[in-house]
């Protein structure tokens, strides 16, 4: 027997020089995480190069953004949204090679990170309120939000249950209630908040992975009308939401008190015409349009950019939107497929709602565009749910070429 690394007589024709370790090796030592095997030690997974590329993407255009949309401080907010950025670009690296270990930690289950949600919405509700709301907990460098951390764990409890009944809610409508009540407390403590466009979102985002996996429209009936009293009585009955409902159906009308904001995204989308202003010439921005830099950072883009640019944008969130989808078709688990699935559902329809409300398509709400509002929580949470998206197709395409019984992720479904 040949030992490896000794010092052997030379001859002519000898072994073909191979790695000594993987070579003789045998396919069952290809496998992760098994003693002994050639690639025991960590590797770092391969990424999806297109959910990458237009990670980098958004975030880069956020940033140029963020700086061209600030009217006055454009420098400090850059340097916050920067920071921001970069923490948040660090939570999904590391997501992006651990979560499929950590989620098989008991301390991060998804009941306990929904327990751990609930304490957080609990105690916003006491802090100090921030232009009449209850929506940040102030620790004075950072502000957190907790609904965003809340969109990111309803989706992944949600995606664990449906994984364990896969198959048998359209035979067993009973199935449905447990996920009804932990989804009502996370969306009802929200609501407390004075918040009606993160239920509303996160809602929408529930009826999506409860009909995927098979659950019947008649069972869903049944809640939907329940609930409807509270929405009618939280749309109708509250004064400012009131409001909002009608300067949204008539903002002219209103244009000196409820519709202004919303008469002002106008002219800002209007004034950009094809080709825009150019960045930086904003004229909106200017203490005329309210909120330039978060809610309303679409408007901005639409004066400075022109249509024809703001498509381009549009079309790298439904690019994302559909690689998300094909990847959630061809996951390696039900789990897998339905935490891409929904939170990729969650960033484009959030996105897909911001931009309806600046050109008046809905009512004016205070919903974030992921990856270019100004904000940390949401930026942070925004790329930690990319960070999770990316471990999970990086977990499935790794496995997959290392099990030849398993087709490759990208010929899947074929």
């Amino acid at each position: 027997m040949v030992r490896l690394f000794s010092k052997a007589p030379k001859r002519r024709n000898n072994f073909i020089k191979k790695s000594p370790v993987l070579y003789k090796s045998r396919k069952s030592d290809l496998l992760p995480g098994k003693k002994g095997s050639a690639v025991s030690a960590w590797q770092p997974l391969r990424l999806d190069k297109r959910l990458a590329f237009i990670t980098f993407a958004f975030v880069l255009f956020g940033l140029i953004f963020t700086y061209s949309s600030s009217a006055f401080d454009s420098t400090s907010f850059f340097k916050r949204q920067l920071l921001f950025d970069a923490m948040g670009i660090l939570a999904a690296l590391f997501l992006s090679q651990t979560y499929d270990k950590l989620q098989k930690i008991k301390l991060f289950s998804p009941m306990n990170l929904m327990y751990a949600t609930w304490v957080l919405l609990v105690i916003v509700l006491f802090t100090r309120s921030q232009a009449n709301v209850h929506r940040w907990i102030d620790f004075g460098f950072f502000k957190l939000q907790p609904s965003e951390i809340a969109k990111v764990t309803l989706v992944i409890y949600v995606a664990d249950y449906l994984n364990n009944v896969s198959g048998k809610l359209a035979k067993n409508w009973k199935l449905l209630i447990k996920p009804m009540v932990v989804a009502g407390i996370t969306l009802g403590l929200i609501l407390a908040e004075k918040d009606i466009g993160t239920p509303t979102l996160m809602g929408a985002v529930f009826v999506f992975m409860l009909l995927v996996v098979g659950a019947r429209l008649k069972h869903l009936a049944i809640p939907a009308i329940a609930i409807s009293p509270l929405v009618i009585h939280q749309l109708f009955f509250v004064g400012y939401r009131r409001e909002r409902i009608f300067s949204f159906l008539d903002p002219f009308a209103t244009a000196g008190s409820s519709g202004y904001q919303l008469v002002q995204s106008f002219l800002a989308v209007g004034s950009g015409g094809w080709f825009g202003k150019g960045l930086g010439n904003s004229e909106l921005k200017l203490e005329y349009l309210p909120a330039a830099h978060t809610d309303f950072i679409f408007s901005i883009m639409c004066e400075e950019l022109g249509l024809l640019r703001v498509i381009v944008i549009l079309g790298f969130f439904c690019w994302l939107l559909i690689r998300g989808i094909s990847l959630a078709r061809v996951a390696k688990t039900h789990f897998h497929s339905l935490v891409i699935f929904g939170l990729t559902i969650t960033i484009c329809m959030q996105a897909f709602f911001n931009m309806a409300m600046a050109i008046g398509l809905l009512p004016t709400k205070g919903i974030a565009l992921p990856f270019f509002s100004y904000g940390g929580s949401s930026v942070i949470m925004t790329l930690v749910m990319m960070g999770i998206i990316l471990n999970m197709a990086a977990v499935d395409n790794t496995q997959n070429n290392l099990r030849e019984d398993i087709t490759h992720y990208k010929n899947r479904n074929k």
